[in-house]
């Protein structure tokens, strides 16, 4: 304890109480003046029926409830726009159903009508995969919003796919559990968009992949037949593994309505400390000594460069609570059950980490809203680059040592651009090798994007890295997969997606190109 409380001295500026950020649709400027994805893209339309009125009464008999068939006239531009506002779709129905068979129905219906569906769930996500492109019927999961059993032995989760990541937080942390994923769009996500993007997020290095997470699934295929396998079991030796074909396949090869996931034990004693570091090699050596030294309770490890300061400080009057501004800031997370323990833990490492010279600054919480008021300067920093302008979005993963010089070469990459460019900013999970790259302008020019790909698909194929480690494919990464995936995954990609959905209607534009039988 004795080192812990040396380092309460290490704080040299109260942490301001900010209010952490909830991601949500808003549109800052009129939808008439954001381009259609179709002509903005120079999308072929797909071979799929233009819906009707005769359609919309279809759905309005199968579900009458009031709310759960929106058309035209009830403003739809909160399904049709992004949350990053780059891409419109021209949809004219969003059906909301509220049970499996009402998804079932939908689905059948629009199969026999070969309608194409977009698949939207909290519409917070980054690569234009939750947005139609055309007049494709929305299907919205946010009626599927309950939470159907939590056993507290087992710590497995029952819910169904549109329930909002935080409520679930909640209602696990008043059961003792915790979800094994964190978002900074929790207050708006559903966990089934989740589990069909396979989101990475805040904690992936204490708790992984949903590959793991999820034990079971219900779900719909695309000619509306239901398939069960929603086991809460740990261990299910019996075949296929059939839900992890749902993980990940971003709505292309079924709908998510109920889920099962085993979750951990909320930690009694959480900390989070910021530090501030002169350099990226610094930044790594933390990470390898956080590991050795805080290894069993070290459940985050991120990491944001000066210009996501600036950004804060610019368009939402945030400012770092650190006195010192260093080039590098690194947000760590430790939790455990033993609050002296992991207090002398904690302060243990960053007193060698202060000696040494590796901490130019910090300070550190563990007092609930102090501990969430920290993390919100590393959740909103995406919020604020909106403010901007246009944001060219790029989530990337890499060898760690090669991370931050991606983003200086890109800085030296759109040097020349003058006023199109705004600002460049580097920030992510050190944790799993994840950066999100993010170059901003006043408005979107064909010339940065021509300046941008396909350099940096090109960059990061040969660090042998992914460009996508957690977003997805979506609509904007369809078409440069092959930058990390072969010919021959490709191909049984392609293979699955006319297996499961033969007339190719689910999220079409998406994930995937489609091929016919």
């Amino acid at each position: 304890m004795q080192c812990f409380l040396a380092l309460r001295k290490f704080s040299t500026k109260k942490v301001p109480l900010w209010r952490v950020a909830v991601r949500g649709f808003s549109v800052a400027t009129p939808s008439a003046d954001l381009p259609l994805t179709a002509d903005r893209y120079h999308v072929k339309r797909g071979n799929f029926k233009v819906p009707t009125a005769a359609d919309i009464n279809f759905f309005s008999g199968l579900m009458p409830t009031a709310g759960s068939v929106l058309t035209v006239e009830d403003g739809l531009d909160g399904y049709n726009i992004d949350w990053l506002k780059t891409m419109r779709g021209q949809s004219g129905i969003v059906v909301r159903p509220s049970t499996t068979a009402e998804v079932s129905a939908v689905l059948k219906y629009c199969a026999e009508q070969q309608l194409a569906v977009c698949l939207q769930g909290g519409n917070t996500g980054l690569v234009g995969g939750s947005v139609p492109v055309f007049d494709e019927v929305v299907l919205s999961t946010a009626r599927l919003n309950k939470i159907l059993s939590v056993d507290e032995i087992s710590g497995v989760l029952v819910c169904e796919a549109g329930c909002i990541l935080e409520q679930l937080s909640d209602h696990l942390a008043e059961r003792g559990l915790r979800m094994p994923l964190d978002l900074g769009a929790k207050g708006s996500c559903q966990v089934g968009g989740n589990v069909s993007t396979n989101a990475g997020g805040l904690r992936y290095l204490r708790y992984g992949s949903l590959h793991g997470s999820v034990l079971g699934a219900e779900f719909v295929l695309a000619d509306g037949t239901v398939v069960d396998v929603l086991s809460s079991m740990r261990k299910d030796n019996t075949g296929y593994d059939l839900k992890q074909l749902m993980i990940g396949s971003e709505g292309t090869l079924g709908v998510l309505t109920k889920l099962a996931i085993a979750c951990p034990p909320k930690p009694s004693s959480e900390i989070v400390a910021l530090l501030g570091c002169d350099s990226f090699e610094t930044v790594l050596e933390l990470f390898r000594q956080a590991r050795r030294q805080l290894g069993e309770v070290l459940s985050a490890f991120e990491f944001f460069d000066r210009a996501s300061v600036q950004v804060l400080q610019e368009h939402l009057g945030l400012d770092c609570p650190l006195a010192t501004r260093s080039p590098f800031y690194v947000l760590i997370e430790v939790g455990g059950s033993n609050a002296e323990h992991d207090e002398e833990k904690v302060g243990s490492f960053l007193e060698n980490m202060l000696n040494s010279g590796h901490i130019e600054d910090g300070t550190m919480a563990s007092e609930p809203s102090k501990v969430a008021n920290i993390w919100a300067v590393r959740e909103r920093i995406t919020e604020a680059l909106t403010h901007d302008g246009y944001v060219y979005k790029y989530d990337v993963s890499l060898p760690l040592r090669e991370i931050y010089q991606l983003v200086e070469d890109t800085r030296a990459q759109v040097a020349m651009l003058g006023d199109d460019i705004t600002r460049v900013v580097g920030f992510g999970h050190v944790g799993d090798g994840n950066l999100h790259l993010n170059v901003t302008g006043p408005r979107f020019q064909e010339a940065v994007l021509r300046k941008l790909e396909p350099w940096l698909w090109e960059r990061t194929q040969q660090s042998r890295g992914s460009i996508s480690a957690e977003h997805g494919v979506g609509f904007k990464k369809r078409d440069v997969l092959d930058y990390a995936k072969s010919p021959e995954a490709i191909a049984l990609m392609q293979q699955l997606k006319l297996t499961l959905d033969p007339q190719g209607i689910l999220n079409p534009y998406k994930t995937v190109q489609s091929v016919t039988a």
